[in-house]
């Protein structure tokens, strides 16, 4: 009956690797800053969610030590994180609080 649907290729590419080529210089730099930013950017997000998932992960073996190491390390990654404009201060202020109440959580089991 019917012929099986293809799916046809976006008439626009939108893939990073395919990116369109400027040909006014003042774009050809300012495309490269913002990869550049891009790049860093997503290397201090990363780092963040190492620091928040090693936060976690000693929170939830119940070390305290650890826990409050983690809590300080994470803590000094939010504000650099948002000095440097990566993240809101506000989503940072609310990821500190998080961490800390559950730190506290932790300590007062103890």
């Amino acid at each position: 009956m019917w012929a099986r649907q293809v799916p046809r290729p976006h008439p626009i590419d939108l893939r990073p690797e395919a990116s369109f080529v400027a040909n006014i210089k003042s774009q050809i730099k300012r495309n490269k800053q913002n990869e550049k930013a891009r790049l860093r950017n997503k290397a201090v997000k990363s780092e963040l969610k190492t620091a928040i998932r090693k936060f976690r992960e000693a929170a939830e073996a119940g070390d305290v030590e650890a826990t409050l190491a983690e809590l300080r390390h994470a803590s000094r990654k939010l504000d650099k994180a948002v000095s440097k404009g990566v993240i809101h201060k506000n989503q940072a202020a609310n990821r500190k609080s998080a961490i800390a109440k559950r730190a506290a959580e932790l300590q007062a089991a103890k």
